[in-house]
């Protein structure tokens, strides 16, 4: 419900940045591409979640069968467009390094995190623990 002086924000899903991306379904990405322009123009405000991220990468990988390296390049060009509200951008955007790297996401993601907040990783999983030390 818009308000008066409330600013209107609209959340990204998955199957929007995907079809972006993809283009797979033509209508779909003219529609995308608009919501975007009106975006870039100041019209509309998008905000990118990390979690839509994490899902863009899977679907990218296991069903359009893209390389982590081809997913890092096109996400790291959209996530840093300043027309868009993408949440902890500057995480994000390590973590696509660390997931070009060979690393799932999720753990690419609490590695650029943790890194920038000089945090520690509370894991049992060794791999995690070996790049933490890093």
């Amino acid at each position: 419900m818009k308000g008066i002086g409330l600013t209107m924000i609209d959340v990204l899903d998955t199957n929007v940045l995907v079809r972006y991306l993809v283009g797979d379904v033509k209508a779909q990405q003219e529609k995308a591409v608009f919501w975007f322009q009106e975006a870039r123009s100041g019209k509309r405000k998008i905000l990118v979640k990390p979690i839509v991220v994490a899902e863009t990468c899977f679907v990218l990988e296991k069903f359009y069968k893209k390389t982590r390296s081809e997913i890092a390049e096109s996400l790291g060009v959209v996530l840093c467009q300043r027309w868009l509200k993408v949440e902890d951008r500057s995480s994000l955007l390590g973590a696509l390094d660390f997931y070009e790297n060979k690393n799932h996401f999720v753990d690419s993601f609490l590695l650029a995190w943790s890194v920038k907040n000089k945090a520690k990783i509370l894991t049992f999983d060794l791999d995690l623990l070996k790049l933490a030390s890093c």
